[in-house]
């Protein structure tokens, strides 16, 4: 069921754009929040490490794909409910 719900999640990343803007420039949220976020974003993409090689296509892309939902759901976890009430975005 959880993984059904990861995958709605993912299939809805379009969604998270606007929550995702607002997110970064709202006042409500601390800088320490703001610089964490994307740190983990700017490291995985820096970072060369990947839990299964790109050199296996399929699973190579099924990794990073839950990387980046690993993050967005914690971007989203950081986020004070009146913004996540606001984009109808729900916590997993």
């Amino acid at each position: 069921m959880k993984l059904l719900k990861r995958f709605k999640f993912l299939v809805n990343v379009r969604k998270s754009v606007p929550f995702l803007v607002e997110f970064f420039r709202s006042k409500d949220i601390s800088i320490v929040k703001k610089v964490l976020s994307i740190g983990l974003i700017l490291g995985y993409f820096i970072l060369p490490l990947d839990l299964i090689p790109d050199v296996l296509v399929l699973f190579g892309i099924i990794d990073d794909v839950a990387v980046f939902a690993f993050i967005l759901q914690l971007i989203v976890k950081l986020a004070p409910e009146k913004l996540k009430e606001r984009y109808e975005i729900k916590k997993l």
